[in-house]
């Protein structure tokens, strides 16, 4: 076995051993919990706060798409604002609670190539946005894990210190990462025919601005469902380690992710009746209903994409007739 092989083997056995323990410590949570007291608490709800929690949530998606404004700026195509931002909701959308495959990837080339984007740029985007995403997150979660968020459980065998390197670690890669932008003579980078163009300092600049501005709602949407002793650094530093967790699975939505890491990492400032209530409300606002939103978009941009390519077709007969 050679050592390719030999970090493949561990890689799977790790995730392996992952997605057995997961559902079997979500398992547990959720039997002791009191579900009458999640019921009461999803009851107990006032319509301004959800009418604020879907603005949110609105107001998030709205930072997500952007990522594919700048990346539109970054390859320099004519596709109108408004065009890419609205491609851009419906395939975070479905990214969110789908997969990426589905979400980032393949409506991505489908929607965009409708729209006359080529194939490279296409990639291109879907790359530098993804970018902005994690490079936003490599900037929160580093600055947070310096400052001792969150409050990890006793028995945690990572424990701060070890949280605080990682931190560190995380910083110091978003710093290079701007050094790079900024003072490299290499701008070109990758392998073979995949090329990756580094931007200019000021719209990396506004990559971890728009990426970290877009965590930060996600995680102030879940703050706000949450009682009022509750504090925002906690939730968004666990928010991020249930993020992370969740890409490493693989799992759509981060689906019992989100609820293990929430439930385990804050039991000792709330209930877990307290927690499943702010967990269901944010799922709903933030996933279900702009997914819902998403495919009637989409229904219309498969229903404009039709008009557009009839007219174009009755234009060519016209010229050849």
């Amino acid at each position: 076995m050679n050592r390719r092989q030999f970090w493949k083997l561990i890689n799977r056995t790790f995730n392996l051993v992952l997605l057995v323990a997961l559902p079997i410590l979500l398992f547990l949570l959720l039997r002791a919990t009191d579900w009458n007291e999640v019921f009461h608490l999803l009851r107990e709800y006032k319509a301004m706060t959800l009418l604020a929690g879907m603005l949110l949530s609105l107001c998030s998606y709205a930072i997500f798409s952007s990522f594919d404004v700048l990346s539109r700026f970054y390859i320099g195509h004519p596709l109108p604002v408004r065009r890419v931002l609205t491609v851009a909701f419906v395939c975070n959308a479905f990214n969110l609670n789908l997969s990426s495959w589905v979400g980032a990837v393949a409506l991505r080339y489908r929607l965009y190539g409708r729209l006359g984007m080529t194939t490279g740029d296409i990639t291109r985007i879907l790359t530098f946005s993804l970018i902005t995403n994690w490079y936003g997150y490599l900037l929160l979660a580093g600055g947070l894990f310096v400052c001792g968020f969150p409050n990890l459980p006793d028995d945690w065998s990572l424990g701060q210190s070890g949280l605080r390197l990682i931190g560190l670690l995380l910083l110091a890669v978003g710093a290079a990462y701007l050094l790079a932008c900024g003072f490299a003579r290499r701008r070109a980078w990758g392998w073979k025919r995949y090329r990756l163009r580094l931007p200019g300092w000021r719209l990396a600049a506004l990559q971890g601005i728009a990426g970290a501005g877009n965590w930060s709602m996600m995680a102030l949407l879940i703050y706000s469902l949450l009682p009022d002793t509750a504090s925002y650094p906690e939730v968004l530093a666990t928010l991020l380690i249930s993020s992370i967790a969740g890409v490493v699975l693989h799992v759509p939505a981060g689906l019992g992710v989100l609820e293990t890491v929430f439930l385990t990492v804050l039991r000792d400032h709330f209930s877990r009746g307290e927690l499943l209530a702010a967990i269901i409300g944010y799922r709903v606002l933030y996933f279900l209903i702009p997914l819902l939103l998403a495919c009637l978009v989409y229904l219309w941009l498969e229903r404009h994409a039709k008009k557009l390519k009839r007219r174009a077709e009755r234009r060519e007969e016209a010229r050849t007739s």
